[in-house]
């Protein structure tokens, strides 16, 4: 019987090291770090703020609105692709919507009552709104640009993002989903 020590260890203990190691490298990763977004192109806030302003847009009645058919994640999913061209105005429009709600009402945008929030979108609609933003950019075109993003996503096949549900077809009492070449007498 040989009295030498052997180096290295089997197998099975490399195997239950390196799995340890790993799953513990990927604990120590995930440490500290915020759940990843939901959302392609806005934040967490700038999507709660673009839905509020979309809400008012249109809003729900026996019908649903913007925030029902999902009008955000259209936005959202349009601006990580083909309106990616429109980002930057997204991103200082909101900022300067939140920055007209805080001058006119001390509050954020998502914090204020429907009339108070009605108040900020006809500033930015008029091209008077409040805030350093709208100096560079002008506020009516930004809600024009929101309005039309809104009716796109709200009206817009659902397998783009928005209509959620059909709810546009819904409301006009159209087939969901519409029967394409269907005879009709």
């Amino acid at each position: 019987m040989s009295t030498k020590k052997k180096r290295g260890c089997t197998r099975r203990e490399f195997v239950a090291t390196v799995a340890a190691g790993v799953g513990g490298a990927s604990l120590a990763a995930g440490c500290g770090r915020t759940p990843a977004s939901r959302w392609r192109f806005f934040t967490n806030d700038e999507a709660e703020l673009a839905e509020a302003i979309a809400e008012q847009i249109v809003p729900a009645d026996q019908d649903a609105g913007a925030r029902q058919a999902g009008v955000v994640h259209f936005m959202d999913r349009q601006l990580a692709g083909l309106l990616r061209r429109f980002q930057s105005r997204y991103r200082s429009g909101l900022a300067g919507a939140q920055e007209t709600s805080l001058a006119m009402f001390g509050k954020k945008f998502t914090q204020l009552a429907w009339d108070e929030q009605t108040a900020i979108v006809k500033a930015l609609e008029s091209g008077k709104a409040a805030g350093k933003t709208w100096s560079s950019q002008s506020s009516s075109e930004f809600l024009q640009m929101m309005r039309d993003h809104t009716m796109a996503g709200f009206y817009g096949s659902p397998r783009h993002g928005g209509n959620r549900n059909y709810a546009s077809f819904k409301m006009l009492k159209l087939d969901y989903p519409p029967v394409i070449g269907r005879n009709r007498r």
